[in-house]
This record gives C-alpha cells, structure tokens and sequence, in this order.
C-alpha cells in the first residue's frame, strides 16, 4: 500500500466508525453529544496516527500480500492494532468524562466489541474491492 491509499484507508475507517459510534456511545452513557464528539475527535486523531504506524509496520512484519491473509492473521492484527489504542484512550476518556477508570472500562468494552467486528469487517472488505477502489483513491486525495 502506498502512502495516498494508507491516508485514505485511514480516514475513511475513522470517518465512519466515528458516523457510528458518537451518536449510539452518547445516547448509551447518557453525556452530551458535543462531549461524545470531542472525545471521538481526539480518539479518532490519535486512531488515524496509530493505524498509519500499526499498520506499516504489520505490513514489514508478515509482508504485503493482504488479501491472501487467513483469519487467524486478520484476528492477530486486529487485537494488536486495539491493544495498543486501549493503553492511550482509556486514561484519556476516563480524565475527559470525569468516568472512573472501571466505568470508563466498561464503555470501552462495548467500543472494543463493535471496533472489534468493524476493524475486521472493514479491513476484509478494503482489500477485497481494492482493485475496484483505486481511482476513488487518487479522485479523493
């Protein structure tokens, strides 16, 4: 992947799990939505850094060719890319909402469970109908 089409795969990711996620986690804890859409700004920020640097160094660690990855390669990327945002976002998000951090591990247990699924989902998708994405790419960016 080159750098246009990491910084498209990133955005889009971000853009749409952040279309999701700020309307259902604000009805869901019960915060104001200006609050939830601040929050999922700066967690989105950081998100789109760390899947631009998870992702090019997963890519040197098991090599390019993703669309032959098994499911076990795709499961192993997607705990690791998670595991690394929940070190950053759970102090983060539990210091911003004023959440203890067991109750702020909690709504970050259900964003995980969807991220989860999405990140895969996501990811699987991208790389299946890449051929047919290449020109919205270079249109987009």
């Amino acid at each position: 992947m080159q750098r246009r089409e990491r910084v498209f795969h990133a955005v889009s990711f971000e853009l749409i799990a952040m279309a999701i996620m700020v309307p259902a986690s604000a009805i869901l804890i019960e915060k104001n939505p200006v609050d939830m859409l601040l929050v999922s700004i700066g967690l989105t920020l950081f998100a789109v850094l760390w899947n631009y640097v998870y992702n090019l160094q997963f890519d040197k660690w098991v090599g390019p060719n993703r669309v032959d990855r098994k499911i076990g390669m795709r499961i192993l990327h997607t705990l690791g890319f998670e595991g690394g945002m929940l070190l950053v976002t759970i102090p983060a998000v539990s210091w911003y909402l004023s959440l203890s951090l067991l109750d702020t591990l909690v709504l970050e247990a259900g964003v995980l469970s969807f991220i989860l699924i999405y990140t895969g989902v996501f990811n699987w998708l991208y790389d299946v109908y890449q051929p047919y994405q290449k020109w919205f790419v270079n249109l987009a960016i």
